[in-house]
């Protein structure tokens, strides 16, 4: 099949298997919603769920939170890894949101990224999942399975999100990209990946690397 014709079983086989698809991290609002995608780095989804109550319940907003010292947000969020960069992010990210946003997330990708431990993906995460707007953040899992089913040189997530939003129409990307990670941890990990069975892999054909 073509590409065209690829990328449309694509979004048909994830809206089959992925008719609905929950934003993985607990949250409540876009505050907690970034300090989770925050803590998510390198860490499992799971891994940030038992965590998070545990920091929430002593801070759910960024007033709360910088009641706390760094110190001690780094003791809850140790689990995680990288605790000591995450625990100044997160408490830095509060000083700037009490101190020039009112307390409050702001609503685009430039004032995001100027938050301390935001990247691109993790403004991308929030942008998406907490106010809607059309972004297609690139964890490793799309970064594998974009270049896996040859939709996109793998050479960084940058170019992989590039590829991503060119293929796919915009209205679906703020569903896609969590039905693809659904899809890449069910059915196509990086290890022990069986293609002959991947619903996807077996119809598509796929590269052998990543």
């Amino acid at each position: 099949m073509n590409k065209k014709e690829k990328v449309e079983f694509i979004i048909r086989t994830l809206e089959a298997s992925y008719p609905e698809v929950p934003v993985p991290l607990n949250h409540k609002d876009n505050y907690t919603l970034l300090v989770a995608v925050l803590l998510s780095a390198q860490c499992t989804d799971e891994r940030v769920n038992q965590i998070t109550p545990h920091l929430f319940a002593l801070a759910d907003n960024p007033y709360d939170m910088l009641k706390l010292s760094v110190e001690e947000i780094k003791a809850i969020i140790r689990p995680c890894g990288l605790s000591p960069m995450k625990s100044k992010g997160i408490y830095g990210l509060s000083k700037i949101l009490v101190e020039e946003h009112e307390g409050k997330v702001p609503q685009s990708f430039e004032a995001l990224e100027k938050l301390p431990g935001v990247g691109h993906k993790t403004a991308s995460v929030v942008m998406s999942q907490g106010f809607g707007v059309p972004a297609f953040p690139v964890d490793t899992h799309i970064h594998r399975l974009m270049y896996r089913w040859t939709l996109s040189s793998g050479k960084n997530v940058v170019q992989t999100e590039k590829d991503a939003k060119r293929l796919f129409p915009e209205k679906l990307w703020n569903k896609l990209h969590l039905q693809i990670i659904f899809f890449g941890r069910e059915y196509c990990p990086a290890r022990g990946h069986k293609p002959h069975i991947c619903p996807i892999c077996k119809e598509i054909g796929r590269k052998n690397m990543f």
